[in-house]
């Protein structure tokens, strides 16, 4: 048993290195001047607007099931009109940023996992190295680019859409303008709700990015690793996110900002 765990802790330390490795080589290339911009708008489309349908649905019944949820308690302490600030800034503060990064790790990491997997039992990355491109510039910085710049702009998107099903939730049983509605959400929030949910989801993209990159060019085992790194990319990268955001909001309580 003590041989498992030991063996265990040992694996554990091991791929924290080689993940530490991978994103101190990401930095050593993140801003080379060859950079590959096609290939990065290219990613930022398929990673970003590719993936609004989903985060927006996602956001839509999100926003509406809290509401929904929420209201009776409140109207059992009369605190109905306190709806809108409370979902408000339950959405923007954290539901919305991890959610939404929580569906792209799934989307996002097990696709990059895959995809770059297949590339390397098929030998397709060994290949762009003999032609004399740079692998790791064209393949996994651009895609670790793009989760990192596209992530924030779901989370805003998700915040708007979040917030707007909940106005259609309030609408289900009373009759609340949407003046009205929006005047109650941005009364209630202030840039310290904003800022560290925003700056958090920089952080919870780039580990989507790395994780799913790293996962991908780490593939061995032919087409059984494939699917085994599509499917740990997706874990490693939602453990991660769950770690940085208990991490964000001890910060953001030490700085006064909660």
């Amino acid at each position: 048993m003590e041989g498992k765990v030991g063996s265990g802790i040992r694996a554990f330390l091991h791929e924290t290195g080689e993940l530490s490795a991978f994103a101190a080589r990401f930095f050593r290339n993140a801003f080379h001047r060859r950079f590959e911009w096609r290939e990065l708008i290219r990613q930022c489309t398929l990673n970003g607007a590719l993936s609004l349908p989903l985060v927006a649905v996602t956001a839509f019944i999100m926003g509406l099931v809290l509401t929904v949820q929420s209201r009776p308690t409140l109207a059992r302490f009369g605190a109905e009109s306190m709806l809108p600030a409370m979902v408000a800034i339950s959405v923007v503060r954290e539901i919305a940023p991890v959610i939404t990064a929580l569906i792209c790790a799934g989307k996002i990491g097990s696709s990059m996992g895959a995809e770059l997997g297949s590339m390397k039992v098929t030998e397709q990355i060994d290949a762009m190295e003999v032609s004399g491109t740079n692998p790791f510039r064209y393949l996994a910085v651009t895609r670790i680019w793009s989760t990192t710049l596209m992530l924030p702009v779901l989370v805003v998107l998700a915040d708007g859409i979040a917030i707007w099903a909940s106005w259609v939730g309030v609408n289900i049983k009373d009759t609340v303008t949407w003046d009205l509605f929006y005047r109650q959400v941005f009364e209630s929030l202030e840039y310290s709700d904003f800022i560290p949910a925003f700056i958090k989801s920089y952080f919870f993209g780039f580990a989507i990015g790395l994780v799913g990159c790293y996962k991908g060019f780490t593939t061995s085992k032919g087409t059984e690793g494939v699917g085994r790194s599509a499917h740990s990319a997706v874990v490693v990268a939602s453990l991660l996110i769950f770690i940085l955001d208990l991490i964000a909001v001890q910060v953001t309580d030490l700085m006064g900002l909660n």
